[in-house]
């Protein structure tokens, strides 16, 4: 099966309250790409925990190592239940991990984990918290599609409360999605500082993707353009950005360049 080509790029960057405290950004986004798939992965630390900027970019590389390390494995795993299976096996190596690496200070790290694995006829997506997935796939009349991939349910419909890859309950609240789909050729990753940005919110609370925002974000990709650092940065910090919300910003983005 041909292995499809994708241009990936990400940046995280300290919101407007860590900046203003002289704070370091506690979101973290890292990939990986081997002969057989890509691993995408964003995190964002807890504010409230004192070493939560290193358990995000800890979560982040252990993402990008084990799953990758599963996928590559199982490349001619079939869409459906074994992909699912696998994203599962492949948290609980990162969990495990991860617990090894902190030992009892654990929840001094915690922070959520989002990531996506791009394989040779699948997409899989997993969740642990509030980060998010778009991707684009598809024109109606002309128009790009972009779509919200299922999220997490929520700890509780009564509070903001959101899982960490350290709570003990992780594994209840974590999400698992698979795709197969040959007509996605752009994936979008972020942490929850971007949802005002890039999320509409209909009346009765169902979220879709800010359609403007996504295809820009999409587009200043598919051209690679230069300074591509720089760019994402200043937009991130941009004054229309922090005013709908002051948080870290994280946003990991791939395009597909070719079909192999």
């Amino acid at each position: 099966m041909t292995v499809p080509s994708w241009r990936i790029h990400g940046l995280s960057v300290e919101g407007y309250r860590h900046r203003r405290q002289g704070l370091p950004c506690q979101d973290a986004c890292g990939w990986v790409v081997t002969s057989a798939v890509a691993v995408l992965a964003v995190a964002d630390g807890a504010g409230s925990r004192p070493r939560s900027e290193e358990g995000s970019r800890l979560a982040v590389k252990l993402a990008a190592e084990h799953f990758a390390r599963r996928a590559g494995a199982a490349v001619e795993v079939q869409p459906g239940e074994a992909v699912h299976e696998l994203l599962r096996d492949a948290l609980q190596d990162v969990s495990d991990d991860f617990l090894d690496r902190t030992g009892s200070d654990a929840p001094d790290f915690a922070t959520t984990l989002t990531v996506v694995v791009l394989a040779p006829g699948w997409l899989g997506h997993l969740t642990v918290g509030d980060g998010f997935v778009v991707v684009r796939a598809g024109t109606e009349d002309g128009e790009r599609q972009f779509h919200l991939l299922p999220q997490a349910a929520a700890v509780s419909e009564y509070s903001n409360e959101t899982v960490f890859l350290t709570s003990p309950d992780a594994a209840r609240w974590t999400h698992t999605e698979c795709l197969s789909d040959d007509g996605i050729d752009g994936v979008l990753l972020s942490t929850d500082g971007l949802a005002q940005a890039m999320l509409n919110r209909s009346a009765s609370g169902a979220q879709s993707p800010n359609t403007s925002f996504a295809d820009a974000v999409f587009r200043s990709l598919d051209t690679a353009p230069d300074d591509a650092d720089g760019k994402l940065a200043a937009l991130l910090r941009s004054d229309r950005l922090t005013a709908l919300n002051a948080d870290d910003k994280t946003l990991l983005r791939a395009v597909r360049t070719s079909r192999g």
